[in-house]
């Protein structure tokens, strides 16, 4: 009797082969991704929120007499040895109007305790130096400029392949729709569209198609190494897509002059290496130094102690009750004379009375010129995150002083009037780069001289506490989320 074995089911098997060898054909035939730079602790560097020393005392426990025994131990050794607090030097450029800070230790130390100034070669961190190392080959790793570069290539990289599969795209259909024509059996899907808009994109895309195709000629070029002839002045030169332009003698002569310089590179640096390097590189020095504004300045001199503002022959200090209305001063431009009076609602005044303001509240404050607006409040600072609010600073004439004559009722709506137009334009710019707008207004206080008790312009604590802020967050109303 014969008995049927069961076969096994080899299907199984015989699948999982291929499609293992499949995987692993797919896998080594996937790009390796390229390993980043490890990132700077970010959270190290900049672990002081402000550039002032703290000593804290210890620990007070009231069931534990050892604390108490340490804690006057702590006060007696400060009172007989008090702590130094480090103060920075700066200088005030009058043809500027702005304070300099050209220390290295000093532009370093206030860059990363409170993220204050600006490299004046740089976009926002003062990294010139690093730049330009890195360039001449003498140091390794990347600066937050050349990453910015580098977004900034791959974006473009993106539009021109888009903009090529869009040209693909449209000849694939020209040439279905020819073939159509014809009498072919070709079943084509078009999409739903009216004809205007067709050709709109076809224009759009066949133009991006031939920038893109343009770029990629003068990428080609560059990479081989083959120099471009050079045109004689006023030589009309063709770039592809049926435009000439024509060249100034001053124009050609320049770039004809940069782009020798940067094909021969090479050449000149081997030539260099053959002759043994004779001469050796002169030391780099850093040419940039630290741009502070005058309420970054003042509140470092004036609320945190941590700064000294020497004058233009960086010999005599400048007190802070002499800073003041210098900063006044320069607070318009051309500057106004010395001997005018400082004003209540002066605009330094009024910015810095906002820039202390959020300053104290722990907020990172940066100037907002980017955005249309006065400044950008950071929660931790630039290199943690992106600013979550934009600050409009607004004066308020709230007290019956302003409003007794009419002269001081048109200075009034002078200095407030803001048209519907500029708040939608600013609230728009602030809706695309995704920033809450907030409109700070400042409560301006009459004159010294009007109030007999209110104190002199040399009390500066007591002047400026005269003033108040008022906030209000202004949103865009957007039909399709708000249905309320």
């Amino acid at each position: 009797m014969a008995s049927s074995s069961p076969v096994p089911n080899s299907s199984r098997g015989a699948s999982s082969g291929p499609a293992s060898i499949q995987t692993e054909s797919q896998k080594s035939a996937s790009p390796a991704r390229r390993s980043r730079p490890p990132r700077p602790n970010y959270k190290h560097i900049h672990r002081f929120p402000l550039p002032v020393d703290v000593h804290p005392l210890p620990p007070l426990i009231p069931h534990n007499p050892l604390s108490i025994v340490s804690v006057l131990l702590s006060y007696l050794t400060y009172l007989i040895a008090p702590p130094k607090q480090h103060v920075y030097e700066a200088y005030f450029d009058s043809a500027t109007s702005s304070v300099h800070v050209t220390d290295p230790k000093a532009i370093r130390a206030l860059w990363e305790m409170g993220f204050f100034g600006k490299g004046n070669l740089s976009r926002s961190e003062p990294s010139w130096l690093e730049r330009e190392k890195k360039r001449r080959g003498l140091l390794g790793g990347t600066t937050s400029e050349e990453v910015t570069r580098q977004r900034r290539t791959e974006r473009r990289e993106l539009k021109m392949d888009r903009a090529r599969m869009e040209k693909l795209a449209i000849q694939e259909r020209l040439k279905a729709e020819a073939a159509a024509r014809q009498g072919d059996n070709l079943s084509v899907e078009q999409p739903s569209q009216s004809p205007s808009a067709d050709t709109s994109a076809e224009k759009f895309s066949l133009r991006k198609a031939k920038e893109a195709r343009l770029l990629d000629s003068q990428r080609s070029i560059t990479q081989n190494g083959e120099a471009r002839p050079s045109n004689t002045p006023g030589e009309q030169i063709s770039n592809g897509s049926g435009k000439t332009v024509r060249f100034s003698p001053v124009v050609q002569a320049k770039e004809f002059i940069s782009d020798s310089a940067i094909l021969q590179l090479p050449e000149v640096i081997a030539e260099e290496d053959k002759a043994g390097g004779a001469e050796e590189e002169p030391i780099l020095q850093n040419e940039e130094h630290l741009h502070l504004s005058n309420e970054e300045a003042f509140f470092l001199a004036y609320g945190l102690g941590a700064l000294t503002i020497l004058d233009d022959t960086r010999e005599a200090v400048i007190t802070i009750s002499t800073l003041l209305p210098l900063f006044c001063q320069h607070a318009d431009f051309p500057p106004r004379d010395s001997s005018s009076e400082m004003k209540p609602d002066d605009t330094f005044l009024i910015s810095y009375v906002v820039y202390h303001h959020f300053r104290s509240l722990g907020w990172v404050v940066r100037s907002g010129v980017k955005f249309g607006v006065d400044y950008l409040l950071y929660n931790r600072g630039p290199v943690f995150s992106h600013a979550e609010f934009a600050v409009v600073v607004v004066p308020s004439y709230v007290d019956s002083y302003w409003s007794e004559t009419e002269e001081r009722r048109k200075h009034c709506e002078k200095q407030v009037s803001r048209s519907w137009w500029w708040l939608h334009c600013v609230n728009r710019v602030q809706a695309q780069v995704k920033k809450s707008l907030v409109v700070c207004y400042v409560e301006v206080p009459p004159p010294a001289s009007y109030d007999l008790d209110e104190p002199s312009e040399n009390d500066i604590g007591r002047l400026l506490a005269r003033y108040q802020v008022r906030e209000m967050v202004v949103r865009r109303w957007v039909p399709n989320r708000t249905r309320d």
